[in-house]
């Protein structure tokens, strides 16, 4: 998932300052990207004004720098609203920040973009789960370092993989119950 999506989706639903896009991203925004440094916002924004895909205007500020007040462009709505649409791929991982992140903006821009991708990520899921929940997980050891406690080893990888089942149910329960919600709405 590239950045520059995450920045036009909060930008669909009002104006920011760079300023306000980092404060947004590290307290409501914690799950949709972590991390997100100033220089890398501002960095993103000159790029997306350069590619017409946002525009500004300058904020007066009293006795502080101005601050540049960002909006999308009809070719940044365009851009979003593609990247809403487009064809999603699961990865290996669950919960992956490219679903969370895509799915949670394009329920509000396309409700038919999201149950396609709760569709395409359940049906990953299931297969999944098909093909790992019930699979030999024994190890093998060859020529093993002596100090290796191999029981121990192979505890700790069972109870990993229990706790990965069970957090891999409990997503896919939830992906069910957000489908139902969304079908209903």
């Amino acid at each position: 998932m590239r950045f520059e999506y995450v920045l036009l989706a909060l930008l669909a639903g009002r104006p920011f300052s760079g300023y306000d896009l980092r404060k947004w991203l590290e307290v409501e925004g914690q799950f949709v990207r972590s991390r997100a440094h100033h220089s890398q916002i501002y960095r993103l924004l000159a790029r997306m004004v350069a590619d017409g895909w946002v525009e500004f205007e300058v904020d007066p500020r009293e006795g502080r720098p101005d601050a540049k007040v960002y909006r999308l462009t009809p070719c940044g709505e365009q851009v979003l609203l593609e990247w809403v649409r487009s064809p999603y791929e699961p990865s290996s991982r669950f919960q992956d920040a490219d679903f969370t992140a895509r799915f949670g903006f394009a329920v509000s821009l396309d409700r038919q973009a999201a149950l396609e991708m709760l569709r395409v990520e359940l049906a990953y899921r299931y297969a999944q789960i098909a093909r790992s929940r019930h699979r030999d997980r024994t190890l093998r050891f060859e020529n093993a370092l002596p100090e290796l406690d191999q029981a121990g080893a192979q505890e700790v990888f069972d109870r990993m993989h229990d706790y990965g089942a069970a957090a891999m149910d409990a997503w896919v329960a939830w992906l069910e119950e957000t489908r139902t919600w969304l079908e209903a709405r």
